[in-house]
């Protein structure tokens, strides 16, 4: 995954770069980067944010970093923005999404001979830099964009910085948002509109999706009209969202909210049954406020996330660091926990350890029972368009892996579907084969329909593949 933010601005910009920036920190902790325009021309930093916050690494660099137009990104993948020349001229460019069809354009450039890429550790090519191949096959910036927009099959929400202001150009299906702020000196862009609030902005323009946009000081010219599909990625307001911020209209922690209301009125736990609602920090609290309102059962914390030093688990490469800091980060209160009886709200379930081990640690601490209700269905389709998690394999995920022993190697789409009914019986004795693996007193997932409806845009408007399959 990944975030960017862009600044277009009477005077320097950066200061409002460097936080707006930062403020996407939640999307991605591999590479950091932010690239200005100013009186000495193009500059730009990229640092590797792993084991550093983004803002220790950049804060040496603001001195050199002057101008009053820039853009920053924070990614998950490959170091960017990348600075580029071309017969379309200097420019530098950041990118949030995936190319499904990556050797198809490695190819097409190679037949050319005279286009070249600059070989990545592993042998891979740096998708921002193959993005910017593509854009300047065309005769100019907007004609590249557009081309970007056909050529690339997946997803590619590309910024674009030029000497005089900065294109946006929003995936072609919209997966994932970019929105517009505005205040007296100017405008600035960002994948999360709450990113630019304390910095001043208000909320100006959302993009549509495909649709491209010119942006400097003085204004905003809409230069191609969104087209008319949209499939803007749902687990954006499942787990990615910051709670703050809101896509489409629809603001992540009220979803949230709605998300556990629904939970809620499809259960047949009661006050009596259990004890306490929580959350998994962090995404899962959100959840279990709403579930607790929606209820009467109470919402409690029986264990604390020790935010100083921990990073989102999901973030390290390798899968035992990952349960490690899952473990790590969490601290219990024990009181809250001994001979009660526990619903527990997480974001999803993907490989299924990590709330395994959450259980597990709660059964040590004395619970009498664990009950889990994840704020999403089933994950049972890896993610094609923005880099969903670092899984090499479907098979990651506990639900195919059920899958695979109960039906074979060869899984068709049909059947794949017919898991995801809720309504179904392979549906149920899968969830039931979960349960019992993972050691829950009860399991019961959200159901497609009613996460479709907490969103509230119209379900013809949301990308739900990971969970359905439907393109």
């Amino acid at each position: 995954m990944g975030g960017f933010f862009g600044i277009a601005s009477k005077k320097n910009c950066t200061n409002d770069l460097f936080f707006g920036t930062d403020y996407h920190s939640h999307l991605g902790t591999r590479r950091g980067g932010m690239a200005v325009y100013g009186p000495n021309g193009f500059n730009r930093a990229i640092h590797n944010i792993e084991n550093t916050p983004f803002r220790t690494k950049f804060d040496r660099d603001l001195d050199e970093l002057e101008g009053n137009i820039g853009i920053g990104c924070i990614s998950d993948m490959e170091p960017q923005p990348l600075l580029i020349r071309s017969h379309l001229g200097s420019y530098a460019i950041s990118t949030v999404g995936k190319i499904l069809n990556k050797q198809e354009l490695i190819d097409e450039a190679s037949e050319k001979k005279h286009i070249q890429f600059m070989e990545m550790s592993g042998g891979d090519i740096n998708a921002t830099e193959l993005t910017a191949s593509v854009i300047n096959q065309a005769d100019s910036i907007v004609e590249g964009l557009l081309y970007a927009q056909e050529k690339i099959q997946g997803s590619m929400t590309i910024l674009l910085l030029t000497e005089k202001g900065i294109y946006v150009s929003r995936d072609r299906f919209g997966r994932t948002p970019a929105v517009i702020g505005k205040n007296d000196d100017g405008y600035c862009v960002s994948f999360e509109n709450f990113a630019y609030f304390n910095l001043g902005y208000r909320d100006c323009y959302e993009l549509g999706p495909g649709e491209i946009v010119f942006i400097t000081p003085e204004g905003i010219e809409k230069l191609s009209p969104p087209r008319k599909e949209m499939r803007i990625c749902s687990f954006l307001w499942v787990y990615y969202g910051y709670p703050t911020a809101s896509y489409e209209g629809v603001n992540v922690e009220k979803m949230r909210y709605k998300c556990g209301e629904m939970l809620a009125k499809r259960d047949n736990v009661t006050a009596e049954s259990v004890d306490s609602v929580a959350g998994v920090p962090d995404s899962g609290i959100a959840h279990a406020v709403g579930y607790a309102n929606a209820s009467g059962i109470p919402f409690a914390r029986p264990f604390i996330k020790y935010t100083p030093t921990w990073p989102r688990s999901f973030m390290p490469t390798r899968q035992s660091q990952r349960e490690l800091i899952a473990h790590m980060k969490l601290i219990s209160v024990e009181s809250l926990i001994r001979g009660k009886s526990l619903l527990m709200i997480d974001d999803s379930i993907v490989r299924g350890t990590q709330l395994r081990n959450t259980t597990e640690y709660l059964y040590d601490v004395g619970a009498r029972e664990v009950h889990i209700r994840p704020g999403c269905p089933p994950l049972l389709f890896g993610c094609k368009y923005i880099n969903f998690s670092r899984s090499s394999s479907d098979y990651d995920m506990i639900t195919r892996r059920i899958i695979r022993e109960r039906e074979g190697d060869s899984v068709s789409d049909e059947l794949l579907r017919d898991y995801a009914d809720p309504d179904s019986t392979n549906y149920k004795e899968m969830v039931e084969e979960i349960r019992k693996r993972l050691n829950f007193t009860t399991l019961q997932y959200q159901r497609l329909d009613d996460l479709e409806e907490a969103i509230g845009i119209g379900r013809c408007n949301l990308c739900t593949y990971c969970w359905s399959g439907r393109e």
